[in-house]
């Protein structure tokens, strides 16, 4: 599957901040057909990027459910906004990184 733009960008700022290569697309719901964009499935952590579409209505209720979907099963969500992006705004890479790397709550 082709990477967005907002994709591309966090998978080249996560590689230079040398973080742990992710799976990508990855199912973490046995019946429904929901998919991570990001996914240490070790460590039972989901980092979504959101485009500016993900403001609209219809998709903004979809995304809440399968994020409560994901934090019910465990999961620790996060999500990498259009808006951080588009401000070059590196802090949640920073913190999600010492997630990954030690342990440490943002």
């Amino acid at each position: 599957m082709t990477k967005s733009e907002n994709e591309q960008w966090f998978l080249t700022q996560w590689k230079r901040m040398g973080g742990p290569v992710p799976e990508t697309e990855f199912r973490f719901h046995e019946t429904r057909k929901w998919r991570a964009d990001f996914a240490w499935p070790r460590e039972k952590i989901i980092l979504e990027v959101q485009g500016y579409g993900h403001q609209k209505h219809s998709r903004y209720h979809g995304d809440i459910e399968k994020m409560n979907a994901a934090q019910v099963m465990g999961w620790r969500y996060f999500q990498l906004t259009y808006r951080m992006i588009a401000q070059e705004d590196l802090s949640l890479l920073d913190a999600l990184l010492g997630v990954l790397s030690d342990g440490k709550t943002i």
